[in-house]
């Protein structure tokens, strides 16, 4: 099942194909306006279109305090989180000093990127169909990282699941969280329409 939809997942780049063609539709952003929204329509009895739960944005968020002693980590967390989401992170710093850290207010401590639109779409079809399945061991994500509001978090151990990571070139292996923002405004709405667009929650 993996291999049959990695040949339909889009590969990232920093053009994309939405800016090659001005006529491309991401394919999930297809498959929620064909078939999920009827079904979130008819499940919820949603009469209104604009009321119909949607992903809104993602977000990447990498953690580097290694970055306090050796900043190339943090250079290097930036060139690999814009292959893996195709556009350019911002920098996070920090927000308070800690002296027990040697952490100054201001340092930088990691980076992150937030991704809307197409390139939202293809960054979710690409992690469904391409990158989870790389998982060693994958029986599916949790279903308890909802936020009570309609917002899921996932945790990534290995960034490594990411093909568009040079694995050569890679010192070490990066977390990252992931945060799907939905307007879906509880849990059980944002599940139904993650889990029909595919996503592997467990059981």
């Amino acid at each position: 099942m993996a291999k049959k939809k990695e040949s339909k997942a889009v590969k990232h780049t920093e053009t994309g194909p939405s800016e090659r063609d001005p006529n491309y539709v991401p394919r999930l952003r297809k498959l929620y306006a064909d078939e999920v929204v009827p079904k979130l329509k008819k499940e919820f009895g949603i009469d209104n279109l604009m009321a119909v739960p949607r992903v809104e944005k993602i977000s990447l968020n990498m953690g580097m305090g290694e970055a306090i002693q050796n900043i190339k980590i943090l250079d290097d967390a930036v060139e690999e989180m814009a292959a893996i989401a195709g556009q350019k992170p911002t920098v996070t710093r920090s927000q308070k000093s800690i002296a027990a850290f040697k952490l100054r207010e201001g340092m930088p401590i990691g980076c992150r990127v937030t991704l809307r639109g197409e390139r939202m779409w293809e960054f979710l079809d690409h992690l469904i169909a391409v990158a989870l399945p790389r998982v060693r061991d994958f029986r599916g994500i949790p279903s308890k990282s909802f936020d009570g509001r309609g917002n899921y978090t996932l945790g990534i151990r290995d960034h490594l699941i990411f093909p568009e990571v040079d694995y050569n070139k890679v010192e070490r292996p990066k977390g990252m969280n992931i945060t799907i923002v939905t307007t879906a405004g509880n849990d059980e709405r944002a599940q139904y329409l993650l889990r029909e667009l595919g996503m592997p929650f467990q059981h």
